[in-house]
């Protein structure tokens, strides 16, 4: 979740110092949060490929809340369709039992 939250915000914060002509400052902390992204997944257990496989899932579902709350626009019933099925690949992914 963290490591979802870091490249949404990060990336937000550059696209408002690019886009929305905000203070490179705005940009510049982007870079750094974007940075912290890269570093909190190789804290999980977990194989590089699978974690970031789940963590795709993570980040549909993070977006579409981050959208909803932040830029105020309500996701409709695909959006939800959606995230659900992405969660569902993440919990296939990360808990299915292996032998």
């Amino acid at each position: 979740m963290l490591a979802g939250l870091c490249e949404i915000g990060g990336g937000y914060l550059v696209w408002q110092w690019i886009r929305n002509g905000k203070s490179i400052w705005m940009g510049l902390l982007g870079g750094l949060v974007l940075f912290l992204y890269g570093v909190i997944p190789t804290f999980q257990p977990a194989h590089f490929g699978r974690v970031y496989a789940a963590y795709g899932g993570i980040f549909i579902v993070l977006s579409i809340l981050w959208g909803w709350r932040i830029d105020r626009v309500a996701p409709d019933r695909f959006d939800l369709i959606g995230g659900f099925i992405a969660l569902v690949g993440v919990f296939v992914i990360m808990y299915w039992p292996r032998s």
